[in-house]
């Protein structure tokens, strides 16, 4: 959600600053601000909107901002409204604040800090956290010390970045339940709620664990976990691989879209034998053959997109291994007191590794100690608290993707889950080497049928002229197709704004039926499949009734378009298989409708990329 960065450095780093915040609006965000420490004063500047807005209202008086240390920050609104006096940084004092997170029990706090005489001026609960910090300072006048003393008294899950007038070379940050990294630099030191943010200025990170507080010179940093110092390992990456630009494209979404054949090659090429590709990879978790032979039940636990990954997983696993598999979201999930069975894999899928329901509910799994328990985080960020916290470690091979509505990161999902699908089926010898090589034949003709699905990109331009004035639209898919048809309704209201709903196209008779007229769109998923037959009389349903269908369906299913139903031919690909391909349509026919209306398609009103609160 929120984005920090922070530096401490013997040259200017304003520019740093703001470069970082660029570089983290994909995470989302209503507002922006900075500090600078100079001339022994804090020198803050606050933005509603864009980034661009802060750069512009620094640069007026560039002079005040010429400093050695500071703190930054795009703001997603949760207490208060998007305003100028509810952005970050929060000021006490001598003291700044910066905050990612939510401190549940600020109310109470505040009527404390209200009663010895602190006056508000913002709606937010991080206001509280800078008049605790400044209040316990009086008392004990070392920075380290006062932050050390107020992280016990709040509530929640947090991040934080800290300065103080009197301490002008020392920056201190906290770790509680969002994520923040360390930037090593040489003669100066960052921080930040992702690595991306530091790329221009150094490649040499430190990952913060759960509750660490650190604090940071130009020189040294110093790492402490239950009062103790510790240390933590270095990690250096390849700063061109994590870098992204739009190229040529108008959009990142349109360009990850695009992406998609490479991504999922890539994804491919870690699990299938390169010399027999009828077989795995020998190293292709291997060092995990142990743990997945005692599965006996899939649970897995997402959010949003990655849900509906899971939700297509759940099909696979029952289908092709005769594992038991629920899915559940992960915000819900936690909170209906669960029980895990002895012998479960807990599969949680996250494209930033940083979703806190989906962290939330892994632990809480952690805590239940059934026999047997094996964790698998399935993530696109190698460096991720999910990643850290659980037994098995699951690439998605995407590659960075900024537009806040998931693409490219849903499809390699899809892929390396039908990857681990086989992996357990192959371990526990429930499924034959005949199958195995038939669904490893047909997978690696994915990336072809990706690259030709793309080529219906101008029919699928021309088909969402008929969304542009649309308030509502269905989706409709069955078996496989259903959670694409939950995905496809996902994409178009995130970035479009019209109201839209999948459903398994066998309950429209069950309520949904209601709603159809002559206004209302119906996008149709239609592989020639199992399924095929019952859906064509879903479809007539529809008709019957003067709905205006919009039917994705495969080249063989020889649907011929009529009056009110539209039809774009999708390339024939395996049923096992068909929700990666059909993916691509959904996607394209989401982008250009929130292009045709001038949505904001990389940053959607009120969303974020990185859900790091509840």
């Amino acid at each position: 959600m929120c984005g920090i960065v922070g530096a401490v450095a013997e040259r200017n780093i304003a520019n740093i600053l703001l470069e970082g915040l660029k570089r983290l609006e994909y995470r989302g965000y209503d507002s922006a601000g900075l500090t600078v420490i100079r001339d022994g004063e804090l020198h803050r500047e606050r933005q509603v909107g864009k980034v661009q807005a802060l750069v512009d209202a620094v640069a007026i008086n560039p002079e005040f901002f010429d400093g050695h240390i500071g703190i930054a920050h795009t703001r997603w609104a949760t207490h208060g409204e998007p305003a100028q006096r509810n952005a970050h940084p929060h000021v006490s004092g001598k003291i700044a604040v910066v905050h990612n997170g939510i401190v549940e029990n600020y109310a109470e706090l505040k009527e404390e800090l209200i009663a010895k005489g602190y006056e508000f001026t913002s709606q937010t609960d991080t206001e509280v956290v800078a008049h605790l910090i400044n209040d316990l300072y009086k008392q004990t006048p070392d920075l380290l010390e006062a932050v050390r003393a107020v992280i016990p008294l709040l509530h929640g899950a947090f991040a934080l970045g800290i300065v103080h007038v009197d301490s002008p070379e020392e920056l201190i940050t906290v770790r509680l339940g969002s994520p923040l990294v360390i930037g090593v630099g040489i003669g100066e030191n960052f921080i930040a709620s992702d690595q991306l943010a530091l790329l221009p200025v150094t490649n040499r990170f430190m990952y913060l664990e759960e509750g660490d507080i650190a604090k940071l010179t130009r020189n040294s940093i110093q790492i402490f976990a239950d009062g103790v110092e510790v240390s933590r390992k270095i990690h250096e990456i390849d700063a061109q691989q994590h870098n992204a630009d739009k190229g040529e494209f108008k959009h990142y979404m349109l360009k990850e879209i695009y992406e998609q054949p490479d991504a999922v090659a890539r994804t491919l090429e870690m699990a299938i034998d390169s010399t027999n590709t009828s077989k795995l990879r020998d190293d292709f978790l291997q060092r995990h053959e142990d743990k997945l032979s005692g599965i006996r039940n899939i649970q897995i636990l997402a959010c949003g997109t990655s849900y509906h990954a899971g939700m297509v997983a759940k099909y696979w696993f029952e289908n092709l291994t005769r594992l038991p598999c629920s899915v559940e979201v992960a915000s819900e999930f936690r909170y209906r007191n669960p029980v895990v069975v002895d012998n479960s894999l807990v599969i949680c899928i996250s494209q930033s590794g940083e979703t806190a329901d989906t962290l939330s509910a892994l632990r809480d799994t952690q805590k239940q100690k059934p026999t047997g328990l094996v964790s698998l985080a399935l993530c696109n960020v190698a460096t991720s608290s999910l990643v850290r916290e659980t037994d098995i470690y699951l690439p998605t091979l995407a590659g960075p993707e900024i537009g806040v509505a998931s693409t490219k990161a849903f499809t390699t999902q899809l892929v390396a889950l039908m990857l681990l699908v086989l992996k357990v089926g192959a371990t526990q010898q429930r499924m034959d080497s005949e199958r195995l090589g038939t669904l490893l034949s047909e997978l690696q003709q994915l990336p072809g049928q990706l690259y030709a699905s793309l080529h219906l990109d101008a029919a699928i331009k021309t088909m969402s002229e008929s969304f542009e004035d649309k308030k509502s639209c269905l989706f409709l898919g069955r078996g496989l197709q259903f959670p694409i048809a939950l995905e496809g309704a996902l994409k178009l209201k995130e970035i479009s704004y019209i109201h839209a709903e999948g459903y398994a196209a066998g309950e429209l008779k069950h309520g949904p039926l209601a709603l159809v007229d002559k206004d209302m769109p119906i996008v149709v998923l239609a592989p020639k499949d199992s399924m095929f037959d019952k859906l064509k009389a879903n479809m007539q349903e529809v008709h019957a009734r003067h709905g205006e269908l919009f039917v994705f369906a495969s080249e063989s299913s020889k649907m011929v378009a009529e009056d009110r139903m539209h039809v774009v031919y999708v390339p024939d690909v395996c049923e096992t298989l068909a929700p990666v391909v059909y993916s691509i349509p959904v996607q394209l026919l989401s982008y250009h409708v929130a292009v045709m209306r001038g949505t904001d398609v990389d940053q959607p009103r009120n969303l974020a990329k990185s859900v790091t609160v509840e």
